[in-house]
C-alpha cells in the first residue's frame, strides 16, 4: 500500500469516511484507548461504524478516579467490546520497590516499560491487528506533526487517525453533537508533560 497516495486520497474525507475506508480494508482492526480527553470521540466514531470492534485499554493502574468513572460510563454508553490489559506488577508492590521515578532517569524507563509498554505489547501480540485506530492529532507532539491520517509503524501495522486534522474546538463540537462526555482530569505518569511521547507511538 502506497501510504502517500492513501493520505492524498483521504485528506478531504470526513472522519466517518476515513473509518469506513479502513474497516473495508482491514482484516483485524482494533482501536486503543486510555480514556484521556476526547477519547470518547474516536470510540464513538469507530464503534458506530464497526460495533464489534475490539477496544484495547492498557490500564496503568494510576488513572484518576474521574478517569475510571469516565471509562465505566463510556464502556456502558457505547457498549464497547473492551479488552483490558494491566501491568504484571501491582501498584502497591511497585510503589514500594520503585515508586514513580523522575522523568529521564533509567528508573523511569523501567517504570514506563512496566506500566505501559509491556501491557501494550502483550495486547498487540494477542490481537495481532493489521489496522489500528488512534486519536493522534497534528499539533500534539513534534513526532505526531510528522505523521498523517494513515501511517505505518515499525511493526507494519497501519495506524489510522481519523481526527488527525481536527482542533480541540472541532472535537468539542463532535462531542456536543453526539452528547458524549469528556474527561479533563486525566493523568499519565509515564509522560507527565503533554508534549512528551511515552513510547507506544514513536
Amino acid at each position: 500500500m502506497d501510504i502517500q497516495k492513501v493520505n492524498s486520497s483521504l485528506k478531504d474525507k470526513s472522519p466517518q469516511e476515513i473509518v469506513a475506508w479502513a474497516i473495508q480494508q482491514a482484516k483485524k482492526p482494533v482501536v486503543t484507548t486510555n480514556f484521556r480527553p476526547y477519547e470518547s470521540a474516536i470510540l464513538h466514531l469507530t464503534t458506530q461504524i464497526a460495533p464489534a470492534l475490539d477496544v484495547v485499554w492498557c490500564d496503568t493502574g494510576y488513572n484518576t478516579s474521574a478517569t475510571y468513572r469516565h471509562a465505566k460510563e463510556l464502556i456502558e454508553k457505547l457498549n464497547l467490546n473492551i479488552h483490558i490489559y494491566v501491568p504484571q506488577q501491582s501498584v502497591g508492590y511497585r510503589n514500594v520497590v520503585l515508586g514513580i521515578p523522575e522523568v529521564d532517569t533509567p528508573e523511569h524507563k523501567t517504570f514506563s516499560d512496566q506500566v505501559k509498554l509491556e501491557p501494550f505489547q502483550r495486547a498487540m501480540k494477542i490481537h495481532a491487528p493489521d489496522f489500528w485506530f488512534t486519536n493522534l492529532r497534528k499539533g500534539q507532539t513534534a513526532f505526531r506533526d510528522g505523521i498523517d491520517i494513515v501511517s505505518k509503524g515499525k511493526d507494519g501495522i497501519l495506524k489510522v487517525s481519523p481526527f488527525y486534522n481536527y482542533s480541540d474546538e472541532e472535537l468539542d463540537e463532535y462531542l456536543e453533537k453526539h452528547q458524549l462526555p469528556n474527561e479533563k482530569k486525566y493523568y499519565d505518569p509515564t509522560k507527565v508533560l503533554e508534549n512528551r511521547e511515552c513510547g507506544i507511538h514513536n
